[in-house]
């Protein structure tokens, strides 16, 4: 069957507009009913929602779950299977009495989603994906140290060469860019590729004729965190690539910022050395220690002196460790999750920001905050690419 992709991007009833991937304040699931005048595009989402997560459930289920009424759900259902959203996947095979229910499913081969990635410091990474996040193909281009127009050609090129791989029609394309990025996607400033105020959403959409979403690689990375690990609802990933960021999950719901810049703590000095009346000094911020190209090139210069390298990336856990206490402090997180290259950031330097954290918050309330890497690997601003296409266009995660 079909899906419906133009009807279904321009239906007001689905949550987010498709100028907006991600929206201040919102919740990433749906869990309840809301006002009648809400209603509708809500409980097409809490359906979806529970469809999405369960799978090969009855009508009767969904009633259940979602506190929906039997005729509602029915009517729901209906619409949903109209436009290629939702299948039925034949009878319930049990032994209780009565007719077997019929089981619906999201049909999870009708759509697929791009995702790019932006954020490291050699390539602009790209995926076709399917709904559950499985990537279907792959493309990428060098980086090159391209910056300003030049990159914007790069990434608009790598969409043009994913698109070309999609093999059903497209939901929607994710970007995860570094920087700091507004709600309607302009790069409002993303110093490591030299852009400002650069449009990527609206250039990638007109290129395209597609949805596009365009968002700081770090909330990205939470999204996909939070949607395919399911890491808890108060927690902090800290991104580690060409530059250094953070998302921020509080109450199930993404941290942005009066101006967009929650999570910048690459950007904020935790060298103290030169005393507490020294002036700001990006050479003394968080990237000046953690950016993978700076520690990456410490690294090589120990191993070339034929010097260890734990001090290295010891101090660089304990720099990121001082930026975090007050952080985990102030809202009580309960994870904190980092991403980037595993063979820098996994073992010394990893230990020293559990061991910083533990020295610098309240022993009782904020020592058990968990310090992990995260479970995606690689892949984790692509894979978010899906939950953010997905809870822009259909309002689930």
């Amino acid at each position: 069957m079909s899906i419906d992709v133009g009807k279904r991007i321009t239906a007001p009833e689905r949550g987010a507009s498709a100028d907006h991937g991600l929206v201040p304040g919102r919740a990433l699931r749906p869990r309840t009913k809301v006002l009648p005048e809400h209603a509708r595009g809500h409980n097409r989402s809490l359906v979806l929602q529970s469809l999405y997560r369960s799978g090969r459930v009855s009508r009767a289920d969904l009633a259940r779950t979602t506190g929906l009424t039997r005729v509602t759900i029915s009517d729901l259902v209906g619409e949903l299977i109209a436009e290629g959203l939702v299948v039925e996947l034949g009878q319930r095979d049990d032994a209780r009495p009565g007719k077997p229910a019929v089981l619906l499913d999201v049909d999870r081969s009708a759509t697929q989603i791009i995702g790019v990635d932006l954020s490291e410091h050699t390539v602009f990474r790209g995926a076709v994906l399917d709904m559950d996040g499985r990537i279907l193909q792959t493309a990428e281009v060098e980086l090159a140290g391209s910056r300003g127009s030049e990159a914007t050609a790069k990434v608009l090129a790598l969409v043009d060469r994913l698109v070309e791989l999609t093999t059903a029609p497209v939901l929607g394309i994710g970007i995860g860019s570094p920087g700091i990025v507004e709600a309607e996607g302009v790069v409002a400033a993303a110093p490591n590729l030299g852009w400002i105020d650069e449009p990527l959403q609206r250039l990638i959409a007109e290129r395209t004729g597609l949805p596009a979403f365009v968002a700081n690689d770090a909330n990205v990375a939470v999204l996909a965190e939070h949607g395919f690990a399911d890491a808890q609802g108060d927690m902090m990933l800290v991104k580690v690539g060409h530059g250094v960021g953070s998302g921020l999950l509080v109450a199930g719901a993404l941290v942005f910022g009066s101006r967009f810049a929650a999570g910048e703590i690459g950007q904020v000095m935790v060298g103290t050395d030169a005393g507490p009346e020294a002036p700001y000094d990006r050479e003394r911020c968080l990237e000046a220690w953690l950016a993978v190209p700076r520690l990456a090139a410490r690294v090589e210069a120990a191993e070339a002196a034929d010097e260890p390298v734990e001090p290295v990336l010891r101090e660089a856990g304990q720099r990121l460790g001082v930026a975090l206490a007050p952080i985990v402090g102030a809202l009580n997180l309960s994870e904190v999750v980092l991403a980037g290259p595993e063979d820098l950031i996994d073992g010394v330097l990893l230990d020293a920001v559990r061991q910083t954290l533990r020295n610098r918050t309240m022993a009782g309330f904020h020592s058990g905050v968990t310090v992990r890497m995260t479970s995606q690997g690689r892949d984790i601003v692509l894979r978010g690419c899906v939950v953010m296409v997905l809870s822009a266009q259909l309002g689930v995660s």
